[in-house]
């Protein structure tokens, strides 16, 4: 049977639903994820055939939905939950178009494309996507990336400092106070590494230090030990899935959705310290070797 996933983006988004669509295609079906072309790379060992594109172009638009359309699905799977997603299931002509139900989408119109709504279980995301296509799982199939030259050649910390939004940053003048106090390098997310060449850096490090985005969501993909700092959003809803790296947030975090652009005061209170404390603990008790591929 054809079945059809549709995770378009982003790329912690992508990440959270790889377990729902590699359970999909062990169960023996023959899954298509359609999906963003900036983000086909995370998609490249993943036992699905992929359908890229731009959605900012209309004729790509146009192309993906003809094939689509030609593909015959029996099932489309929504797993982003908004109206571009849920349109794109209808237009590709599956009789069967799963979703969530209304009151867990952020874009509640887009249940009226579905014709079967489905009420999410667990708390992470990627336990509530599992359940919309009723199968257990927990693969996170990457690819092994593409090496990066200038890597220091002992053990290194690898530090993401950018979100989707500003209110999930920490403050760009702690790293340089971090760093100092460290006992290996701290090496930045470089914004010129292609996706392959992050995947790749991510494997190397001894432990990863990353924010509520998908640099993140990738360490914690791989299974590396490091440390998440969370502030406005909920970590029990979208924090590092599979328990390799340890959340710091302060107690009274408000938690909200809203993309401002200030750096938040549950941000600013994760302390220098605390954030080198912990990260020192992941490095005494990790074996400072690189994830192998």
């Amino acid at each position: 049977m054809r079945v059809l996933v549709i995770r378009l983006g982003a790329f912690g988004d992508v990440l959270h639903a790889m377990p729902a669509a590699t359970a999909l295609a062990r169960s023996g079906l023959d899954v298509t994820w359609v999906v963003d072309r900036k983000w086909a790379p995370l998609l490249t060992a993943c036992p699905v055939r992929t359908v890229a594109f731009d959605r900012r172009d209309f004729a790509d638009v146009r192309r993906v939905v003809a094939e689509l359309r030609a593909a015959r699905f029996a099932v489309a799977y929504d797993l982003q939950g908004l109206i571009k997603s849920a349109v794109l299931g209808w237009l590709s002509g599956a009789p069967r178009r799963v979703g969530f139900v209304s009151s867990y989408l952020r874009e509640r119109a887009a249940a009226w494309f579905y014709s079967e709504c489905v009420t999410p279980r667990g708390g992470h995301v990627v336990e509530q996507e599992l359940s919309l296509v009723g199968l257990p799982g927990h693969e996170f199939p990457l690819p092994a990336g593409e090496p990066v030259a200038d890597l220091p050649a002992g053990p290194f910390v690898l530090a993401s400092d950018r979100a989707g939004w500003r209110a999930k940053e920490w403050p760009a003048e702690n790293y340089a106070a971090l760093a100092a106090r460290l006992p290996v390098p701290l090496v930045m997310n470089r914004p010129a590494w292609s996706l392959p060449q992050l995947i790749y850096a991510t494997r190397q490090a001894a432990a990863v230090l990353g924010l509520d985005s998908g640099p993140m969501h990738l360490a914690a993909a791989l299974g590396k030990p490091g440390v998440a700092l969370f502030g406005p959003t909920s970590p029990e809803r979208n924090g590092p899935y599979g328990g390799s790296l340890t959340v710091l947030r302060a107690p009274n975090a408000e938690t909200t959705y809203k993309r401002t652009q200030e750096i938040p005061a549950s941000m600013r209170a994760l302390s220098v310290d605390a954030v080198g404390d912990a990260l020192q603990r992941c490095l005494d008790t990790s074996s400072r070797n690189p994830t192998r591929i």
